[in-house]
């Protein structure tokens, strides 16, 4: 089944629903042969991991498990407040696992910055990063990731998870905003 969508909305895509899939299946080849004989943990950074998450987890063995935190530094804006609060926090004790965090965009990294020493404060045997998006004209911190998908330019993009006052994340594909669209929120 296929879904036609209005693309007036934005000036660009770019990362089609094919380069996702493709790049999503190097990075699980990659996942799994690091992680073969470890306890693995997948850790989906809500709201917008989600897609970035389930289809990296279809492509990993059955045994790994998944958890989900919510932590927000943006509010309802376009732009990072840089004070990074929790909003749902995990389930899982870490003590002693390796713990991928599963991210949909790196920003600025002050949120992944905080997440990371977050997590390693639990006891977590390893915390390492994979993002299917990073904006390295952006970053502000700097915040090593061991298995990236894409860099992308420092433009407002919605799509595959990410949002724009929660529309947009289910798009298959990640597009360029166009700035009249989101004006000067």
């Amino acid at each position: 089944m296929s879904f036609q969508y209005d693309m007036s909305d934005f000036s660009e895509v770019l990362v089609s629903e094919n380069a996702i899939g493709r790049k999503l299946d190097e990075m699980a080849a990659e996942i799994r042969a690091d992680y073969a004989d470890k306890d693995l943990l997948l850790v989906g950074v809500l709201k917008g991991a989600v897609m970035v998450m389930a289809d990296l987890a279809r492509r990993m063995p059955p045994a790994v498990q998944m958890d989900w935190m919510a932590v927000s530094s943006y509010g309802s804006g376009t732009k990072s407040s840089g004070v990074v609060r929790i909003l749902k926090d995990l389930d899982a004790d870490l003590t002693g696992r390796h713990v991928l965090i599963v991210e949909d965009i790196i920003d600025t990294g002050v949120t992944l910055s905080w997440l990371t020493g977050n997590l390693r404060s639990r006891g977590a045997a390893s915390v390492e990063v994979a993002a299917l998006l990073r904006k390295p004209a952006a970053a502000v911190v700097d915040v090593p990731v061991k298995y990236l998908g894409f860099d992308i330019p420092n433009q407002f993009v919605v799509g595959y998870g990410l949002d724009f006052a929660e529309d947009y994340r289910t798009l298959p594909f990640v597009a360029v905003l166009k700035p009249e669209v989101y004006g000067d929120k």
